[in-house]
């Protein structure tokens, strides 16, 4: 069944089929249409959890944390969008398909495409976590009557929002709902600083330290930080995918559109992280929330938009990581199951994994701990590792210098670290807050 599984991942995307004949769209996609699609895919949960990081880890470490991830998976993303098209005459246009070409059919799909999948699936989860407390928070602020409506109801309803629209047929089919996602991004970081800001003028901590006061208890908040900032780049799980909309010519090869996307989002990326991370550390400094916005409570009603525009946010983002996982269960059933592609698979299928994905987050919404677990379990090895491993193994041009490769070597230690350091403080994390929570409460 191995063996099945990956002869048939590694096809050519012209025998991919699927419950629709356009589940992967066709290539007229613009170069600002992977702007959109990258910030949704970047800039979301990840962006209010960062003064919480600072705040587990001090002014110096927390701020260069962020730089030095930027500035990493900056780097490795490159390296995908130039690997897209690297062998002549072909793309990539599945992350697993390029490890497949890189490191061979058995080890390539294993390493990538298991790692894809729970990036986009954890994803998914934190994003109906998000959501559901998100709305909770603008209610309870708005109609303070409401306060009593358990957070679990507020999930539901992002879950069943994601029932519809995941009949969505493809990423070409989001892009409306990915450019209303992305702007709800960038709004909502301009509140979360401006109000930050206004807080912190008025009044804000007179010195600034780490929240534990522990040997133990700031070496696991060090972990959990790092998988939390390595949670909020982990778009590389779908860049691949995203670049597979573009198209490509000789003269103009899908890189050069995507790489100025990229170049925007990334822009954009850092601006909104840096601003948010800084002005809420500096604002409410060790006393912070794992989500900024719950730290925020005047203007009543500038907060509640702001978590309305955080929920809105995050409808788009489940979308955007849940899109190559839909492809690639409906692949699977067609071909190894022979399964006909039609609108009920689609329904079907497409509703099972909400369901799935929706079941796990009204059961475990620890928004700090599964961005600290999930961060360091899979995204590091996404956004920090795999593209370095792929480039090494790649048969480059000439042209490409070999400082590419010690660069990558960098990329690939300091991904290790993470990924080995982060699940732990993570799973603490998890842990101490079971202690105090009723399920589905």
């Amino acid at each position: 069944m191995e063996q099945t599984v990956q002869e048939n991942a590694g096809e050519n995307e012209g025998n991919n089929a699927n419950a629709n004949n356009d589940e992967r769209g066709s290539r007229d996609a613009k170069w600002w249409c992977s702007t959109f699609h990258n910030v949704t895919a970047m800039v979301g949960a990840g962006v209010l959890g960062l003064p919480f990081a600072i705040s587990q880890l001090g002014w110096i470490p927390g701020v260069t944390a962020i730089m030095l991830s930027w500035l990493v998976t900056f780097y490795t993303l490159w390296q995908l969008v130039e690997m897209h098209e690297m062998v002549a005459g072909r793309r990539f246009d599945r992350y697993y398909e390029l490890g497949e070409h890189m490191l061979g059919p058995k080890l390539g799909f294993w390493l990538v495409m298991v790692q894809q999948l729970t990036v986009q699936i954890a994803s998914t989860i934190v994003y109906c976590v998000t959501g559901g407390k998100s709305l909770k928070k603008f209610f309870d602020l708005l109609v303070p009557g409401w306060s009593g409506v358990r957070q679990t109801f507020y999930i539901l309803f992002f879950i069943l929002l994601q029932f519809l629209l995941s009949q969505t047929p493809n990423f070409n089919k989001l892009k409306l709902v990915s450019m209303l996602a992305a702007l709800m991004s960038v709004c909502y970081s301009t509140v979360a600083v401006v109000t930050s800001i206004i807080i912190g003028v008025r009044h804000h901590p007179s010195h600034y330290g780490v929240r534990s006061d522990t040997v133990a208890g700031m070496t696991f908040d060090v972990f959990t930080a790092l998988g939390t900032i390595a949670f909020a780049f982990a778009g590389h799980s779908v860049v691949l995918e995203i670049q597979a909309t573009l198209p490509s010519t000789e003269e103009v090869p899908s890189k050069k559109p995507m790489w100025r996307g990229v170049v925007s989002a990334y822009l954009i990326v850092i601006l909104c992280y840096m601003a948010v991370a800084v002005s809420g550390y500096w604002a409410f400094g060790s006393a912070v929330e794992d989500d900024v916005l719950i730290s925020l409570e005047h203007p009543a009603w500038v907060i509640a938009v702001a978590n309305l525009m955080v929920f809105v946010h995050v409808i788009g983002s489940f979308q955007v990581f849940a899109m190559p996982v839909f492809d690639t269960i409906e692949s699977l059933l067609v071909r190894k199951y022979n399964f006909a592609p039609s609108r009920t698979l689609r329904l079907v299928s497409r509703s099972l994994f909400v369901a799935l994905v929706g079941f796990i987050a009204l059961c475990v919404p620890f928004f700090g701990g599964l961005l600290g677990f999930f961060g360091g379990l899979a995204f590091t090895s996404t956004s920090y590792i795999i593209p370095g491993v792929l480039w090494l193994a790649a048969p480059k041009p000439k042209h490409y210098s070999k400082v590419h490769s010690y660069v990558s070597v960098v990329c690939i230690t300091i991904g290790l670290f993470i990924a080995i350091t982060a699940p732990i403080g993570g799973v603490r994390t998890i842990i101490l807050s079971i202690k105090t929570y009723t399920f589905f409460s």
